[in-house]
């Protein structure tokens, strides 16, 4: 499958004319009380998703998350070893069976195959990205080791202990509730497995009382479909719930050894490998999006939807440049030896 050219963003995902009913259905969970995100995460994160895949994809690739880079590292090389260094860290290796939570349309799945040998199951609630990623899977050869489940991560259709490792590259956020979560981790992980992964989260720099962060924080949450930002204390509160044992947890962010912090590929100089991403190259795309709606082109919503993402680059270029946010705050945990007992006979026959 190729990837969407300009001309073709949201004509693949939505029927033309459903296109603006589901900006203004997504555009109205962000204008509503937290506890109607939390309830509706499902539709409202699958409404984000099919506004904004082709998007995505467009001008980011296959892997929708972000990594820092070394001097002179480009930005494909970067973000595929951030998902190396994941899979090094669980020790991923041919013949275990590992879950993918969040996968979106597979790039890191299909990276992280490829640099381990291990069987990866995705697991996404989008159709349409599900329907891409199988697709990139047959292209790439590697329809044997990757595939796809249908299914709300919130209530993991597999066996208790059915799993060697379990990964999240920042997708977990998009959770309602943490902690349940976390526990259906845990109930499907083999006693004695790992899970890791990156999660979006506020800083200890955040400030509640301070309304240039709050502002940040809520158009950070409006622009990636986040019921609500949560802090890393929370995040390491919610494995320990979980009966999770953290082995380590640090923000990777500000590391010394990277000269390019994680988000500057969205307002840095311009480079061929990188221009779509850029602040330069996102307004020249939403330039032409609108000039497509208004030719009817694109369908009515497609500019809302490049606007909202345009804003949800600033938050986060504000959010990363002032520390009180970072979407790669790792955690690393280890399910007890022991069985767990809390979700046992889930899927007993």
């Amino acid at each position: 499958m190729k990837p969407p050219n300009v001309t073709d963003i949201m004509q693949h995902s939505l029927p033309a004319e459903r296109v603006q009913t589901v900006v203004d259905e997504y555009r109205a969970f962000h204008a509503g009380p937290l506890e109607t995100r939390r309830a509706e995460h499902a539709t409202m994160v699958n409404h984000f998703y099919d506004l904004v895949t082709d998007f995505y994809e467009f001008g980011w690739g296959q892997s929708f998350h972000f990594a820092p880079m070394f001097r002179g590292e480009a930005f494909a090389a970067s973000i595929a070893r951030h998902e190396h260094w994941l899979a090094a860290r669980l020790g991923l290796v041919r013949g275990m069976r590992v879950l993918d939570l969040g996968c979106g349309v597979g790039g890191p799945m299909r990276a992280i195959a490829r640099f381990s040998g291990a069987t990866i199951v995705g697991v996404n609630n989008n159709d349409y990205q599900i329907a891409r990623g199988h697709q990139q899977n047959v292209q790439a050869g590697l329809a044997g080791l990757c595939s796809f489940q249908k299914a709300d991560f919130m209530s993991l259709p597999f066996e208790d202990d059915s799993f060697d490792a379990i990964y999240a590259i920042e997708a977990t956020c998009h959770a309602p509730d943490k902690s349940r979560l976390f526990a259906e981790v845990a109930r499907v992980l083999k006693p004695g497995a790992h899970f890791a992964g990156y999660e979006w989260c506020t800083t200890d720099t955040y400030r509640p009382d301070n309304a240039e962060h709050r502002w940040i924080k809520k158009e950070i949450e409006k622009g990636n479909a986040l019921p609500d930002l949560a802090s890393t204390t929370a995040v390491l509160d919610a494995l320990q719930a979980a009966g999770l044992e953290i082995l380590d947890s640090r923000d990777v962010a500000p590391d010394a050894d990277f000269e390019t912090p994680w988000y500057r590929p969205l307002c840095g100089r311009l480079s061929l490998d990188g221009f779509k991403h850029t602040a330069v190259g996102r307004a020249s795309t939403h330039a032409l999006v609108w000039t497509l709606e208004q030719l009817r082109i694109a369908p009515r919503g497609s500019t809302a939807t490049s606007s909202f993402l345009q804003a949800a680059a600033t938050a986060l270029v504000r959010g990363g440049e002032s520390g009180i946010f970072t979407p790669m705050f790792y955690f690393h945990a280890r399910k007890a030896e022991q069985r767990a007992s809390a979700h046992a006979g889930k899927y007993a026959t």
